[in-house]
């Protein structure tokens, strides 16, 4: 008999500990913000090839692309564990309940980010490992520890580095870059803002006592819906651009406008509520933002889909 056969309670414990310690270090890379990126990332692809890229380049992007994310959103959470221990949206994670100490955090973050590079450079190509290192170095550096605490406008510029999947998915296939991921580039950037300031707006006493000025913080409702409606419908109007920029066809352009359409609806419908006066859960924020993510996911879905269909 050996000694784990005399102790099982011992072995089920390690086991859960281990697992817990696994869910732990995940949570820091953020998983459900990295989905959105990647989700960006594969139709880039399809739409840079004309058609289905090899599959063991789309397999190796997505990995690289996912390191590189989740070690931006560790050092993220690094920086932000502070905050991150008062708000009521973020105190579960794992800096934040000293799952993970601080330390873990950092070694855990820089050896992914370079994991990450090393990997696209090995095995896509360095223009795609070039542009991953610039978005990380973006997100920590600009957004996180410069932008975030010091203004209103954060997250506008913060974006940016969540737009460079695209460019990201477009070089891997190309190995150079066109106009057709800039215009993606800014359907994501103008998207950021109505899509994260609706959940500011529901969380907004949350971000008050962290002491980070979102813009529904320092703003009225109206005032933050107004911007809402501006950058919905810059958003709206640069995928459009992309009809004949890529070019694309019918299925992608009529994808754009019914799904812009809807999205401008739901931004005036935030903007009317907000000027009627309706407040707190009745303004009813979190619409758009789930819209938000159905809209950003299904037109990226007509990228990829567009070049199989062309009549």
């Amino acid at each position: 008999m050996t000694a784990t056969d005399s102790h099982p309670t011992l072995v089920a414990t390690s086991r859960r500990s281990v697992g817990r310690t696994v869910r732990a270090y995940v949570a820091l890379t953020k998983p459900r913000i990295i989905e959105t990126l990647l989700v960006t990332t594969v139709p880039t692809m399809f739409l840079a090839a004309g058609g289905l890229p090899p599959a063991w380049l789309v397999v190796a992007t997505l990995v690289g692309g996912t390191m590189a994310a989740g070690s931006a959103n560790t050092l993220n959470c690094y920086i932000d564990r502070d905050i991150d221990q008062v708000m009521h949206r973020t105190r579960r994670r794992p800096l934040a309940t000293g799952e993970v100490t601080p330390r873990e955090a950092v070694v855990f973050g820089v050896v992914l980010g370079v994991l990450s590079v090393l990997w696209l450079g090995l095995l896509v190509n360095w223009l795609a490992a070039g542009l991953a290192l610039a978005a990380h170095l973006f997100y920590v550096f600009v957004y996180t520890l410069l932008l975030k605490r010091r203004t209103p406008q954060n997250i506008v510029w913060g974006g940016a580095a969540g737009c460079m999947q695209v460019l990201i998915g477009w070089a891997a296939v190309t190995g150079s870059l066109a106009w057709a991921p800039f215009v993606l580039f800014m359907v994501i950037f103008l998207w950021t803002p109505p899509h994260y300031w609706p959940l500011s707006m529901r969380f907004e006493d949350d971000y008050a006592t962290a002491g980070v000025p979102m813009l529904p913080v320092v703003a009225s409702d109206v005032s933050v819906a107004r911007q809402v409606v501006l950058y919905s419908w810059g958003m709206v109007l640069a995928s459009l651009v992309l009809v004949p920029v890529a070019p694309t066809g019918p299925v992608y352009a009529v994808s754009a406008v019914v799904l812009g359409g809807v999205f401008l609806l739901e931004a005036h419908r935030l903007l009317s509520r907000a000027k009627a006066g309706v407040v707190g859960a009745k303004l009813k924020p979190m619409r758009l933002f789930h819209y938000s993510i159905t809209y950003v996911s299904l037109l990226f879905v007509a990228v990829a889909v567009d070049p199989f269909i062309r009549f």
